[in-house]
């Protein structure tokens, strides 16, 4: 199990988030995602999703169900297929789709991002680094990520930003 600890400029509150992925198939995950906001004390965004891996293009699609507090329950698609730059794949550009509709199959909601991505193994010893540049083609908003091993920094050009920490397990928490 993932755990993760989030915390938004705009929430003011630190969310503890567990992910969980099931083998369904050799290409085809179940993915079980669950939050809890510290500040509520109550959980405010709940996942499930079968998500289906191409075995030769690096390509996926996901169908789910999701609650949060917002717009409580609801139904989600979402795929992402990834083209290599460099040979070493090392540097690829993503495309993303999402598809959010809500429990009477009335409103829908989507989002489409494209990115950069850039991999660096050994930047020190042990120590990974991801970066990536990001636009989502709904919104019109650019986006940036620095991921470090086990912590994510998230920022766009709105100033939104987010921290988080990935611990291995739950056990790693020790008050």
């Amino acid at each position: 199990m993932e755990t993760s600890l989030r915390y938004a400029g705009d929430s003011k509150a630190l969310r503890i988030r567990a992910k969980e992925k099931f083998p369904v198939s050799t290409n085809s995950i179940c993915q079980l995602q669950g939050e809890l906001d510290t500040k509520l004390g109550a959980p405010t965004f709940l996942n499930g999703m079968i998500r289906y891996y191409h075995p030769t293009i690096p390509a996926s699609l996901g169908a789910g169900v999701q609650y949060n507090r917002r717009d409580k329950v609801h139904y989600h698609a979402r795929s992402k297929a990834t083209f290599p730059v460099t040979a070493d794949g090392l540097f690829n550009f993503n495309v993303k789709g999402r598809c959010n509709i809500d429990e009477e199959l009335k409103k829908i909601d989507y989002s489409a991002t494209t990115e950069l991505v850039w991999s660096i193994f050994n930047v020190k010893k042990d120590q990974d680094l991801r970066i990536k540049l990001g636009y989502d083609l709904i919104d019109k908003i650019p986006y940036m990520q620095v991921r470090e091993n086990n912590w994510t920094l998230n920022v766009d050009v709105n100033r939104r930003w987010d921290v988080r920490v990935i611990l291995s397990s739950l056990e790693q928490i020790r008050i």
